[in-house]
């Protein structure tokens, strides 16, 4: 347990760790088989799973699962919408993003090198076990056409056709997409907003998307 809470032994391993009675659950009504599940006074002590967990607050359960047991990004049954992330690091904005693919679509998520991993603790947590229902996938691989989000200077997001299936590109924070990312994409688009305003969070900036995406259809 303490070992995948290190991404390198998650990757190794191929397993990621849940916490808590919701997110263990909600795996569990996914679908998903623990290769281990732990219950405080039952399976173990509490003391002792309270020692391995990374909660503030000890949880009365923990299970293992696969990675491989997660949904899959398959473009023969891929869903009419998704986000494209590039490098979109902070594992609260990826785990907020795959929860909004959840509530607002049905949506995927494509993930570029250098996203945080999205079995991560932290990302586990913000997706509020979202992550047991939304596909996953790599972002070369995400269908349909490219709409770049650009903090300005894109059309603006309401004008831009969105028939058809759709895949929302978007960057981290700061750095933004990169050129040869963007010249890649169909259309860029801008969220419009309130003049002197800087930009949006990406997670917030993925929601109004697919929020603008579902009031179309």
């Amino acid at each position: 347990m303490r070992k995948l809470q290190d991404r390198r032994w998650r990757d190794k391993l191929g397993l990621f760790a849940v916490e808590g009675e919701d997110l263990v659950e909600a795996g569990l009504a996914a679908g998903l088989e623990p290769e281990d599940l732990l219950v405080a006074g039952a399976d173990v002590s509490a003391k002792l799973l309270a020692s391995v967990s990374t909660l503030p607050h000890p949880p009365r359960r923990i299970a293992v699962f696969r990675r491989d047991d997660l949904p899959r990004l398959d473009v023969s049954s891929t869903p009419p919408a998704g986000l494209a992330l590039w490098h979109v690091g902070d594992p609260g904005n990826l785990g907020t993003i795959v929860r909004a693919a959840d509530g607002l679509g049905p949506a995927f998520v494509a993930l570029s090198a250098g996203c945080a991993d999205p079995t991560g603790p932290k990302t586990l947590r913000a997706s509020m076990g979202a992550l047991f229902r939304v596909p996953l996938g790599r972002f070369d691989d995400a269908p349909g056409r490219r709409v770049g989000l650009v903090a300005r200077g894109g059309e603006p997001l309401h004008a831009v056709d969105l028939s058809g299936p759709v895949t929302f590109v978007l960057g981290a924070e700061r750095e933004g997409i990169p050129e040869s990312v963007l010249a890649a994409c169909d259309v860029r688009a801008s969220i419009a907003l309130e003049p002197g305003a800087e930009s949006l969070n990406v997670a917030l900036a993925a929601a109004i998307a697919l929020y603008e995406l579902r009031t179309r259809h």
